[in-house]
């Protein structure tokens, strides 16, 4: 009897464990992009110029890295934050940037802000509700965002309009999945930490937002 119960017990136990992986992932999620809303509203009132490519990068793969040794520990949750509020003041001069240099900026970033809530909240809710193993799509989106990056690299060097424009609509499509992947891989037992699943979804918003904001900027953008 002791035996069928444990049987049983198990599926349940993993479920619970499953259930509180995604609301503290989701919490923490809320929390850091508010504080990077936050961090980004400070920028634009201080007038932040914005950091460059060295830097930005810098910054970011020093944190990531940081908050990756950190994710068993409480002082990740520390660097969660100081990843997330320094992606927020490079946020800053881009909004900035669109707002003064278009007449319907804030329309605009209005607008890449429903988008990217729209197709976050969209795609999450899909894959936590049918459950579907979407873990098939991890070698294509990796795969992806690295030629992505490297087009993105190339388009900035070479001043190219129009590869920039296409990298953005990869990154778009490229994003969309990875949040079909993540929330699949936290209900599958693919990702067990909720600090490192956090960050995988707040770059995953950080991109999808400022490729909307690209996109819309160069179809719908009013001088």
């Amino acid at each position: 009897m002791s035996q069928s119960h444990y049987v049983v017990a198990r599926p349940v136990e993993s479920a619970l464990i499953i259930n509180k992986l995604i609301r503290n992932t989701y919490i923490l999620l809320s929390l850091t992009l508010l504080f990077s809303a936050f961090s980004a509203g400070i920028s634009m009132a201080f007038n932040f110029p914005y950091m460059g490519a060295l830097v930005t990068l810098g910054g970011y793969f020093g944190l990531l890295f940081l908050t990756s040794s950190l994710r068993n520990s409480a002082w990740g949750i520390l660097s969660v934050f100081a990843l997330t509020g320094f992606m927020g003041l490079t946020l800053g001069p881009m909004i900035s940037a669109y707002i003064h240099t278009f007449s319907n900026g804030s329309e605009l970033v209005m607008t890449a802000l429903g988008g990217t809530g729209a197709i976050f909240l969209g795609l999450s809710g899909y894959a936590l509700t049918t459950r579907k193993d979407f873990s098939f799509m991890g070698g294509f989106i990796m795969v992806g965002v690295l030629v992505a990056f490297l087009a993105g690299i190339g388009a900035l060097i070479f001043s190219i309009p129009a590869l920039a424009l296409a990298v953005s609509a990869m990154f778009i499509l490229l994003m969309s999945g990875f949040i079909l992947y993540q929330t699949s891989a936290m209900v599958h037992g693919g990702e067990t930490n909720y600090i490192m699943a956090t960050v995988a979804l707040y770059i995953t918003i950080f991109n999808l937002f400022t490729s909307l904001l690209h996109l819309l900027g160069a179809f719908a953008g009013k001088d």
